[in-house]
Protein backbone atom coordinates (compact mmCIF):
# COMPACT_ATOMS: atom_id res chain seq x y z
CA UNK A 1 0.00 0.00 0.00
CA UNK A 2 0.69 3.24 -0.86
CA UNK A 3 0.05 6.98 0.12
CA UNK A 4 -1.33 9.73 -1.49
CA UNK A 5 -2.52 12.73 0.02
CA UNK A 6 -6.01 14.01 -2.12
CA UNK A 7 -6.36 17.87 -1.92
CA UNK A 8 -10.30 18.48 -1.24
CA UNK A 9 -11.06 22.04 -2.33
CA UNK A 10 -14.20 23.17 -0.59
CA UNK A 11 -14.96 26.21 -2.89
CA UNK A 12 -17.51 28.64 -1.44
CA UNK A 13 -18.37 31.59 -3.69
CA UNK A 14 -19.64 33.78 -1.05
CA UNK A 15 -21.60 36.23 -3.63
CA UNK A 16 -21.79 38.04 -6.45
CA UNK A 17 -22.53 41.75 -5.95
CA UNK A 18 -23.67 43.95 -9.37
CA UNK A 19 -21.47 46.96 -9.17
CA UNK A 20 -24.63 50.00 -9.35
CA UNK A 21 -25.18 51.38 -12.65
CA UNK A 22 -22.78 53.47 -14.54
CA UNK A 23 -23.86 56.61 -16.95
CA UNK A 24 -22.54 54.33 -19.71
CA UNK A 25 -24.90 51.20 -20.48
CA UNK A 26 -22.92 48.54 -19.16
CA UNK A 27 -22.34 47.11 -15.67
CA UNK A 28 -19.39 45.77 -13.86
CA UNK A 29 -19.85 42.29 -11.92
CA UNK A 30 -17.62 41.46 -8.78
CA UNK A 31 -17.03 37.94 -7.98
CA UNK A 32 -15.91 37.22 -4.00
CA UNK A 33 -14.55 34.22 -3.64
CA UNK A 34 -12.83 32.01 -0.94
CA UNK A 35 -11.08 28.96 -1.26
CA UNK A 36 -11.12 26.09 1.89
CA UNK A 37 -8.02 23.09 1.01
CA UNK A 38 -9.12 20.64 3.01
CA UNK A 39 -5.99 17.76 3.29
CA UNK A 40 -6.89 13.95 3.56
CA UNK A 41 -4.88 11.31 3.74
CA UNK A 42 -6.44 8.42 1.92
CA UNK A 43 -4.51 4.81 1.40
CA UNK A 44 -4.91 4.18 -2.71
CA UNK A 45 -3.63 0.56 -3.54
CA UNK A 46 -0.78 -0.07 -5.76
CA UNK A 47 -2.23 0.16 -8.78
CA UNK A 48 -4.92 2.06 -7.76
CA UNK A 49 -7.60 4.57 -9.37
CA UNK A 50 -8.12 7.82 -7.47
CA UNK A 51 -11.49 9.24 -9.45
CA UNK A 52 -12.15 12.96 -8.88
CA UNK A 53 -15.79 13.78 -8.59
CA UNK A 54 -17.23 17.16 -8.22
CA UNK A 55 -19.88 18.39 -6.10
CA UNK A 56 -22.04 21.47 -6.21
CA UNK A 57 -24.32 23.02 -3.70
CA UNK A 58 -26.27 26.34 -3.18
CA UNK A 59 -26.24 27.25 0.26
CA UNK A 60 -25.90 30.58 2.60
CA UNK A 61 -23.02 30.90 4.60
CA UNK A 62 -21.97 30.11 7.62
CA UNK A 63 -25.00 28.49 9.04
CA UNK A 64 -25.70 25.74 5.84
CA UNK A 65 -22.19 24.81 4.76
CA UNK A 66 -22.88 21.75 6.20
CA UNK A 67 -24.60 20.70 2.34
CA UNK A 68 -21.30 20.37 0.94
CA UNK A 69 -19.01 19.78 4.04
CA UNK A 70 -21.15 16.89 4.90
CA UNK A 71 -20.13 15.15 1.52
CA UNK A 72 -16.41 16.57 2.42
CA UNK A 73 -16.75 14.60 5.45
CA UNK A 74 -17.80 11.54 4.16
CA UNK A 75 -15.30 10.85 1.89
CA UNK A 76 -13.91 9.08 4.04
CA UNK A 77 -16.35 6.37 4.73
CA UNK A 78 -16.84 6.19 1.25
CA UNK A 79 -12.83 5.33 0.60
CA UNK A 80 -12.96 2.91 3.41
CA UNK A 81 -16.19 1.03 1.85
CA UNK A 82 -14.84 0.45 -1.25
CA UNK A 83 -11.43 -0.84 0.25
CA UNK A 84 -13.61 -3.22 2.54
CA UNK A 85 -15.47 -3.98 -1.13
CA UNK A 86 -12.03 -4.77 -2.73
CA UNK A 87 -12.58 -1.68 -5.27
CA UNK A 88 -9.05 -0.36 -5.71
CA UNK A 89 -10.93 3.02 -6.62
CA UNK A 90 -10.65 5.81 -4.05
CA UNK A 91 -12.41 9.08 -4.33
CA UNK A 92 -11.35 12.42 -4.15
CA UNK A 93 -13.72 15.47 -4.34
CA UNK A 94 -13.99 18.99 -5.09
CA UNK A 95 -16.81 20.57 -3.56
CA UNK A 96 -18.20 23.94 -5.19
CA UNK A 97 -20.58 25.57 -2.51
CA UNK A 98 -21.56 29.06 -3.71
CA UNK A 99 -25.30 31.49 -2.13
CA UNK A 100 -26.15 32.10 -6.01
CA UNK A 101 -29.54 33.44 -6.80
CA UNK A 102 -31.38 30.24 -7.39
CA UNK A 103 -32.31 31.19 -10.92
CA UNK A 104 -28.91 31.41 -11.64
CA UNK A 105 -27.39 28.29 -9.89
CA UNK A 106 -30.25 26.49 -12.07
CA UNK A 107 -29.36 28.17 -15.24
CA UNK A 108 -25.60 27.65 -14.51
CA UNK A 109 -26.36 24.04 -13.95
CA UNK A 110 -28.11 23.73 -16.80
CA UNK A 111 -25.77 25.25 -19.42
CA UNK A 112 -22.88 23.22 -17.74
CA UNK A 113 -25.10 19.93 -18.95
CA UNK A 114 -25.33 21.41 -22.43
CA UNK A 115 -21.55 22.22 -22.35
CA UNK A 116 -20.70 18.86 -21.24
CA UNK A 117 -19.03 19.92 -17.46
CA UNK A 118 -21.76 19.07 -15.46
CA UNK A 119 -20.80 18.59 -11.56
CA UNK A 120 -21.00 14.42 -10.30
CA UNK A 121 -23.56 15.79 -7.89
CA UNK A 122 -25.58 18.85 -8.03
CA UNK A 123 -27.28 19.66 -4.35
CA UNK A 124 -30.77 21.77 -5.26
CA UNK A 125 -34.03 22.29 -5.00
CA UNK A 126 -36.60 19.09 -5.41
CA UNK A 127 -38.86 20.66 -7.69
CA UNK A 128 -35.96 21.30 -10.54
CA UNK A 129 -36.06 17.66 -11.10
CA UNK A 130 -38.88 17.84 -13.01
CA UNK A 131 -37.10 20.17 -15.93
CA UNK A 132 -33.58 17.94 -15.41
CA UNK A 133 -35.19 14.66 -15.32
CA UNK A 134 -36.80 15.32 -18.29
CA UNK A 135 -33.86 16.99 -20.12
CA UNK A 136 -31.83 14.04 -19.71
CA UNK A 137 -29.38 15.79 -16.53
CA UNK A 138 -29.71 13.19 -14.16
CA UNK A 139 -29.13 9.61 -13.37
CA UNK A 140 -32.62 7.71 -12.34
CA UNK A 141 -31.36 6.23 -9.58
CA UNK A 142 -34.44 3.78 -8.50
CA UNK A 143 -32.89 0.43 -8.49
CA UNK A 144 -29.51 1.46 -6.81
CA UNK A 145 -31.42 3.29 -3.92
CA UNK A 146 -31.64 -0.68 -2.16
CA UNK A 147 -28.00 -1.17 -2.36
CA UNK A 148 -27.03 1.20 0.24
CA UNK A 149 -28.33 0.40 3.70
CA UNK A 150 -28.29 4.35 4.90
CA UNK A 151 -31.56 5.57 2.37
CA UNK A 152 -33.52 2.98 4.40
CA UNK A 153 -33.47 5.34 7.40
CA UNK A 154 -34.72 8.45 5.09
CA UNK A 155 -38.00 9.63 6.31
CA UNK A 156 -40.15 7.65 4.12
CA UNK A 157 -42.56 11.08 3.05
CA UNK A 158 -39.41 13.00 1.89
CA UNK A 159 -39.09 10.77 -0.69
CA UNK A 160 -42.13 11.67 -2.85
CA UNK A 161 -39.90 15.00 -3.21
CA UNK A 162 -37.53 13.04 -5.78
CA UNK A 163 -39.93 10.86 -7.38
CA UNK A 164 -40.81 12.22 -11.30
CA UNK A 165 -42.51 9.51 -13.55
CA UNK A 166 -42.58 6.64 -10.58
CA UNK A 167 -38.99 6.81 -10.87
CA UNK A 168 -36.19 8.28 -7.88
CA UNK A 169 -34.15 10.88 -9.02
CA UNK A 170 -32.22 12.10 -5.89
CA UNK A 171 -31.86 11.96 -2.14
CA UNK A 172 -33.16 14.04 0.43
CA UNK A 173 -30.09 16.19 1.74
CA UNK A 174 -32.28 18.14 3.87
CA UNK A 175 -35.88 19.29 5.21
CA UNK A 176 -37.83 22.46 6.46
CA UNK A 177 -41.01 23.59 6.67
CA UNK A 178 -42.58 27.53 6.64
CA UNK A 179 -43.82 28.60 9.57
CA UNK A 180 -46.02 31.80 10.74
CA UNK A 181 -43.39 33.89 12.90
CA UNK A 182 -45.11 36.17 15.61
CA UNK A 183 -44.11 38.89 17.71
CA UNK A 184 -44.79 38.52 21.14
CA UNK A 185 -44.16 42.34 22.06
CA UNK A 186 -46.38 43.09 19.80
CA UNK A 187 -48.82 40.83 21.00
CA UNK A 188 -48.35 41.91 24.81
CA UNK A 189 -48.62 45.55 23.89
CA UNK A 190 -52.36 45.16 22.38
CA UNK A 191 -53.44 43.71 25.34
CA UNK A 192 -53.00 39.97 25.14
CA UNK A 193 -52.27 37.79 28.77
CA UNK A 194 -49.22 35.93 28.42
CA UNK A 195 -51.53 32.84 28.47
CA UNK A 196 -53.26 34.06 25.40
CA UNK A 197 -49.34 34.68 23.69
CA UNK A 198 -47.75 31.71 24.52
CA UNK A 199 -50.93 29.38 23.93
CA UNK A 200 -51.45 31.04 20.11
CA UNK A 201 -49.28 28.30 18.66
CA UNK A 202 -51.71 25.64 20.00
CA UNK A 203 -54.63 27.73 18.67
CA UNK A 204 -53.08 27.82 15.18
CA UNK A 205 -52.65 24.03 15.01
CA UNK A 206 -56.40 23.49 16.14
CA UNK A 207 -57.74 25.92 13.66
CA UNK A 208 -58.81 28.50 16.14
CA UNK A 209 -57.12 31.34 15.13
CA UNK A 210 -57.08 31.86 11.40
CA UNK A 211 -55.45 33.89 8.59
CA UNK A 212 -58.46 35.74 8.68
CA UNK A 213 -57.82 36.59 12.48
CA UNK A 214 -53.69 37.10 11.67
CA UNK A 215 -55.27 40.11 9.14
CA UNK A 216 -57.00 41.52 12.12
CA UNK A 217 -54.74 41.61 14.78
CA UNK A 218 -51.98 42.83 12.00
CA UNK A 219 -54.53 45.89 11.32
CA UNK A 220 -55.25 46.58 14.73
CA UNK A 221 -51.40 46.86 15.41
CA UNK A 222 -51.55 49.57 12.65
CA UNK A 223 -54.54 51.20 13.65
CA UNK A 224 -53.26 51.74 16.84
CA UNK A 225 -49.71 52.88 15.85
CA UNK A 226 -47.75 50.30 16.57
CA UNK A 227 -46.68 49.35 13.71
CA UNK A 228 -46.36 51.62 10.51
CA UNK A 229 -48.84 51.24 7.58
CA UNK A 230 -47.34 47.89 5.46
CA UNK A 231 -45.63 46.63 8.91
CA UNK A 232 -48.37 44.27 9.70
CA UNK A 233 -47.37 41.12 7.74
CA UNK A 234 -44.53 40.47 5.50
CA UNK A 235 -43.85 37.92 3.01
CA UNK A 236 -40.92 37.06 0.85
CA UNK A 237 -39.88 39.56 -1.55
CA UNK A 238 -39.76 37.39 -4.48
CA UNK A 239 -41.26 34.64 -5.66
CA UNK A 240 -40.59 31.15 -4.60
CA UNK A 241 -42.08 28.00 -2.86
CA UNK A 242 -44.18 29.73 -0.09
CA UNK A 243 -46.96 31.69 -2.07
CA UNK A 244 -48.26 28.16 -3.25
CA UNK A 245 -49.16 26.97 0.31
CA UNK A 246 -51.28 30.36 -0.01
CA UNK A 247 -53.39 28.27 -2.94
CA UNK A 248 -53.21 24.86 -1.45
CA UNK A 249 -54.82 26.81 1.77
CA UNK A 250 -57.07 29.01 -0.54
CA UNK A 251 -58.55 24.70 -1.65
CA UNK A 252 -56.47 24.88 -4.99
CA UNK A 253 -54.34 21.95 -6.22
CA UNK A 254 -51.82 21.12 -8.86
CA UNK A 255 -52.26 18.15 -10.06
CA UNK A 256 -55.09 15.36 -10.85
CA UNK A 257 -54.19 11.77 -11.07
CA UNK A 258 -54.07 10.78 -14.74
CA UNK A 259 -53.58 14.38 -16.15
CA UNK A 260 -49.56 14.75 -16.87
CA UNK A 261 -49.75 18.54 -16.50
CA UNK A 262 -50.81 20.77 -13.88
CA UNK A 263 -54.45 22.02 -12.86
CA UNK A 264 -55.18 25.94 -11.83
CA UNK A 265 -57.76 26.56 -9.77
CA UNK A 266 -59.16 29.77 -10.45
CA UNK A 267 -61.50 29.84 -7.45
CA UNK A 268 -58.34 29.24 -5.24
CA UNK A 269 -56.19 31.27 -7.35
CA UNK A 270 -59.16 34.44 -6.96
CA UNK A 271 -59.42 33.89 -3.27
CA UNK A 272 -55.64 34.23 -2.85
CA UNK A 273 -55.75 37.58 -4.69
CA UNK A 274 -58.38 39.20 -3.16
CA UNK A 275 -56.59 38.29 -0.04
CA UNK A 276 -53.48 39.75 -0.78
CA UNK A 277 -55.59 42.85 -2.67
CA UNK A 278 -56.91 43.39 0.75
CA UNK A 279 -54.00 43.06 2.59
CA UNK A 280 -51.80 45.88 0.46
CA UNK A 281 -54.36 48.21 -0.99
CA UNK A 282 -57.04 48.26 2.08
CA UNK A 283 -56.43 47.19 4.90
CA UNK A 284 -52.57 48.76 5.20
CA UNK A 285 -51.12 45.52 6.55
CA UNK A 286 -48.70 44.90 3.87
CA UNK A 287 -46.32 47.03 1.99
CA UNK A 288 -47.43 47.20 -1.54
CA UNK A 289 -44.14 47.40 -2.67
CA UNK A 290 -42.82 44.28 -0.40
CA UNK A 291 -42.03 42.42 -3.62
CA UNK A 292 -39.29 45.47 -4.57
CA UNK A 293 -37.47 44.57 -1.86
CA UNK A 294 -34.03 42.48 -1.22
CA UNK A 295 -33.52 39.89 1.05
CA UNK A 296 -31.65 42.01 3.35
CA UNK A 297 -34.87 42.65 5.11
CA UNK A 298 -34.34 39.57 7.75
CA UNK A 299 -31.54 41.68 9.34
CA UNK A 300 -34.43 44.45 9.23
CA UNK A 301 -36.79 42.44 11.04
CA UNK A 302 -34.04 41.17 13.31
CA UNK A 303 -33.96 44.54 14.47
CA UNK A 304 -37.95 45.25 14.59
CA UNK A 305 -39.57 42.40 16.52
CA UNK A 306 -41.57 45.30 18.21
CA UNK A 307 -42.55 46.76 14.98
CA UNK A 308 -43.58 43.88 12.49
CA UNK A 309 -46.17 41.54 14.36
CA UNK A 310 -45.93 38.29 11.46
CA UNK A 311 -43.96 37.31 8.91
CA UNK A 312 -44.18 34.44 6.87
CA UNK A 313 -40.94 32.50 6.87
CA UNK A 314 -38.66 29.20 6.73
CA UNK A 315 -37.31 27.65 9.69
CA UNK A 316 -33.99 27.97 8.43
CA UNK A 317 -34.52 31.32 9.02
CA UNK A 318 -34.11 31.06 13.03
CA UNK A 319 -31.00 29.92 12.84
CA UNK A 320 -29.71 32.80 9.83
CA UNK A 321 -31.43 35.08 12.65
CA UNK A 322 -29.56 34.17 15.60
CA UNK A 323 -26.24 33.67 14.10
CA UNK A 324 -25.74 36.54 11.97
CA UNK A 325 -27.73 39.34 13.76
CA UNK A 326 -28.08 38.87 17.09
CA UNK A 327 -25.44 37.49 18.89
CA UNK A 328 -25.12 40.80 21.04
CA UNK A 329 -28.37 40.19 22.40
CA UNK A 330 -28.77 36.71 23.70
CA UNK A 331 -28.79 34.88 20.34
CA UNK A 332 -31.56 31.64 20.11
CA UNK A 333 -32.65 32.84 23.30
CA UNK A 334 -32.97 36.17 22.50
CA UNK A 335 -35.41 34.79 19.87
CA UNK A 336 -37.04 32.17 21.60
CA UNK A 337 -38.19 35.40 24.57
CA UNK A 338 -39.68 37.43 21.84
CA UNK A 339 -40.49 35.46 18.79
CA UNK A 340 -43.64 32.76 18.60
CA UNK A 341 -44.22 29.87 15.70
CA UNK A 342 -46.71 28.44 14.45
CA UNK A 343 -48.01 26.84 11.16
CA UNK A 344 -49.37 29.27 8.76
CA UNK A 345 -52.92 29.70 9.91
CA UNK A 346 -56.24 28.22 7.92
CA UNK A 347 -58.27 30.18 5.75
CA UNK A 348 -61.59 30.06 5.96
CA UNK A 349 -62.62 30.48 2.84
CA UNK A 350 -60.11 27.89 1.77
CA UNK A 351 -59.43 24.26 3.43
CA UNK A 352 -60.17 25.63 7.25
CA UNK A 353 -56.82 23.87 8.41
CA UNK A 354 -53.33 24.82 8.82
CA UNK A 355 -50.57 24.51 6.51
CA UNK A 356 -46.85 24.58 5.80
CA UNK A 357 -45.03 23.27 2.65
CA UNK A 358 -41.53 21.41 2.70
CA UNK A 359 -39.04 22.26 0.09
CA UNK A 360 -36.54 19.23 0.72
CA UNK A 361 -33.57 19.88 -1.32
CA UNK A 362 -31.65 16.86 -2.72
CA UNK A 363 -28.37 15.54 -3.71
CA UNK A 364 -28.88 14.16 -7.68
CA UNK A 365 -26.20 12.54 -9.62
CA UNK A 366 -25.26 14.14 -13.59
CA UNK A 367 -25.75 11.89 -16.28
CA UNK A 368 -22.64 13.46 -17.60
CA UNK A 369 -20.66 11.75 -14.57
CA UNK A 370 -18.30 8.67 -15.47
CA UNK A 371 -19.08 7.64 -11.86
CA UNK A 372 -22.25 7.55 -10.81
CA UNK A 373 -22.14 4.73 -8.88
CA UNK A 374 -19.75 6.76 -6.69
CA UNK A 375 -21.01 9.86 -6.40
CA UNK A 376 -24.00 7.76 -5.09
CA UNK A 377 -21.69 6.06 -2.53
CA UNK A 378 -20.30 9.44 -1.76
CA UNK A 379 -24.23 10.59 -0.73
CA UNK A 380 -25.02 7.50 0.65
CA UNK A 381 -22.28 8.31 3.78
CA UNK A 382 -23.45 11.73 3.95
CA UNK A 383 -26.96 10.64 4.44
CA UNK A 384 -26.16 9.84 7.95
CA UNK A 385 -27.83 10.85 11.31
CA UNK A 386 -24.44 12.20 12.73
CA UNK A 387 -23.42 14.71 10.01
CA UNK A 388 -26.94 15.32 8.95
CA UNK A 389 -27.98 16.60 12.52
CA UNK A 390 -24.62 18.95 12.83
CA UNK A 391 -26.04 20.23 9.82
CA UNK A 392 -29.60 20.74 10.64
CA UNK A 393 -28.50 22.05 14.07
CA UNK A 394 -25.99 24.42 12.34
CA UNK A 395 -28.68 25.56 9.72
CA UNK A 396 -32.26 25.68 11.30
CA UNK A 397 -33.55 23.12 8.80
CA UNK A 398 -35.51 19.81 9.69
CA UNK A 399 -33.71 16.05 9.79
CA UNK A 400 -34.45 13.96 7.10
CA UNK A 401 -33.67 10.72 8.88
CA UNK A 402 -35.99 8.39 10.76
CA UNK A 403 -33.01 8.09 13.44
CA UNK A 404 -32.72 11.14 13.99
CA UNK A 405 -36.30 10.73 16.29
CA UNK A 406 -34.77 9.45 18.82
CA UNK A 407 -30.98 11.01 18.97
CA UNK A 408 -30.30 13.18 21.50
CA UNK A 409 -28.08 15.41 19.71
CA UNK A 410 -31.32 16.18 17.17
CA UNK A 411 -33.86 16.20 19.89
CA UNK A 412 -31.45 18.33 22.39
CA UNK A 413 -31.95 21.18 19.74
CA UNK A 414 -34.62 23.17 21.39
CA UNK A 415 -35.97 24.47 18.32
CA UNK A 416 -35.64 21.70 16.02
CA UNK A 417 -37.87 19.55 18.30
CA UNK A 418 -40.63 22.45 18.60
CA UNK A 419 -40.73 22.78 14.80
CA UNK A 420 -40.95 19.19 13.95
CA UNK A 421 -44.67 18.83 14.16
CA UNK A 422 -44.68 21.22 11.42
CA UNK A 423 -44.49 18.35 9.23
CA UNK A 424 -47.83 17.29 9.72
CA UNK A 425 -49.44 20.16 8.65
CA UNK A 426 -46.97 19.99 5.23
CA UNK A 427 -47.13 19.99 1.01
CA UNK A 428 -45.45 20.30 -1.62
CA UNK A 429 -44.21 21.90 -4.76
CA UNK A 430 -45.11 19.60 -7.89
CA UNK A 431 -41.57 17.82 -9.78
CA UNK A 432 -43.34 18.80 -13.62
CA UNK A 433 -41.67 20.28 -16.19
CA UNK A 434 -44.33 22.99 -16.40
CA UNK A 435 -44.04 24.50 -12.71
CA UNK A 436 -41.88 27.20 -13.26
CA UNK A 437 -44.13 28.63 -16.07
CA UNK A 438 -47.13 27.89 -14.23
CA UNK A 439 -45.07 29.37 -10.94
CA UNK A 440 -44.04 32.74 -12.53
CA UNK A 441 -48.04 33.25 -14.08
CA UNK A 442 -49.32 32.59 -10.62
CA UNK A 443 -46.85 35.39 -9.13
CA UNK A 444 -47.79 37.98 -11.74
CA UNK A 445 -51.30 37.69 -10.68
CA UNK A 446 -49.85 38.32 -6.95
CA UNK A 447 -47.43 40.84 -7.84
CA UNK A 448 -49.83 43.19 -9.78
CA UNK A 449 -52.72 43.03 -6.78
CA UNK A 450 -49.99 43.79 -4.09
CA UNK A 451 -48.79 46.82 -6.42
CA UNK A 452 -52.38 47.58 -7.00
CA UNK A 453 -51.67 47.68 -11.45
CA UNK A 454 -54.76 45.41 -11.13
CA UNK A 455 -57.72 44.30 -9.39
CA UNK A 456 -57.76 40.52 -7.82
CA UNK A 457 -60.61 39.44 -11.15
CA UNK A 458 -58.52 41.49 -13.57
CA UNK A 459 -54.98 39.35 -12.52
CA UNK A 460 -56.78 36.15 -12.62
CA UNK A 461 -57.92 37.21 -16.31
CA UNK A 462 -54.03 38.13 -17.45
CA UNK A 463 -52.51 34.70 -14.82
CA UNK A 464 -55.37 32.17 -17.08
CA UNK A 465 -53.70 33.90 -20.50
CA UNK A 466 -50.56 33.35 -19.22
CA UNK A 467 -50.85 30.37 -18.30
CA UNK A 468 -52.44 29.16 -21.46
CA UNK A 469 -50.01 31.17 -23.91
CA UNK A 470 -46.86 29.35 -22.02
CA UNK A 471 -48.11 25.72 -21.32
CA UNK A 472 -51.09 25.40 -23.22
CA UNK A 473 -52.67 21.63 -23.33
CA UNK A 474 -50.88 20.87 -20.38
CA UNK A 475 -52.48 22.95 -17.97
CA UNK A 476 -55.84 22.52 -17.23
CA UNK A 477 -57.99 25.57 -15.81
CA UNK A 478 -60.46 24.55 -13.53
CA UNK A 479 -63.60 27.29 -13.10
Amino acid sequence: MRKWWILIGLVILLGIVAACAQPAPETVEKVVKETVVVEKEVEVPVGGQLVKLVARCKASPPYENGRCNNLVSAVGAANQALAEAGDDRRIELEAIQDDADWGDYKTEFELASEAGEAPDIICSGHEHIGDWATAGYLVDITDEIGQYSEFDDVIDSLWTSTKLGGKIWGVPQDAEARPMYYSKILLKELGWSDEEVESLDERVAAGEFTWQDMFDVAEEAVEKGLVEEGDGWWHRPSNGPDFLYYYYGAGGEVQEEGFDGLVFDQGAALTVYQMLYEAAQERNIIRPNKLDADWDFHKEYTSRFDKVAFVYEGTWRWASWHTNYLQDVGGEDYLFENVGFAPIPANEEGTGEPITLTHPLVYMVSSQSENPDLALLLISKATVKELNTTYAVDSGHLGVLKSQADYAPYTSAKFLSATLPLLDYTTFLPNSPYWSAYSEAYYLGIQAVESGDLTPEEALEVVVDQLQNEIGDNVKVRE
